[in-house]
């Protein structure tokens, strides 16, 4: 059995960076940003007691162009993006609170 049980969770924001005129009354998206949550806690199985937890965000930006499948294609990879620095900076942050217990 494993010595330690790790509970996370992750969260996604997807917000309108930038608007730029594109008649008097409307404006257009161009920019967007998607921002990354991530927290977990590792719990030792034995005691039960709570070895580490945190919390850490990434943002990623994106152009958003006029195209619907560009603008969710951009989107997603903004998204990947973030997911893959969240999970290393995850990783770094685990790693170091499990050094000092």
């Amino acid at each position: 059995s494993a010595p330690y049980t790790m509970e996370r969770s992750v969260s996604e924001l997807t917000e309108t960076a930038l608007l730029a005129p594109v008649t008097a009354e409307d404006d257009e998206p161009t920019a967007g940003t998607v921002t990354l949550t991530g927290t977990y806690v590792v719990t030792e199985n034995r005691t039960g007691k709570r070895m580490a937890a945190g919390k850490r965000n990434v943002s990623a930006s994106y152009d958003r162009p006029r195209q619907e499948f560009a603008n969710m294609r951009a989107q997603r990879d903004a998204s990947n993006r973030a997911a893959r620095e969240l999970a290393e900076l995850l990783r770094l942050a685990i790693a170091q609170d499990m050094s000092k217990g």
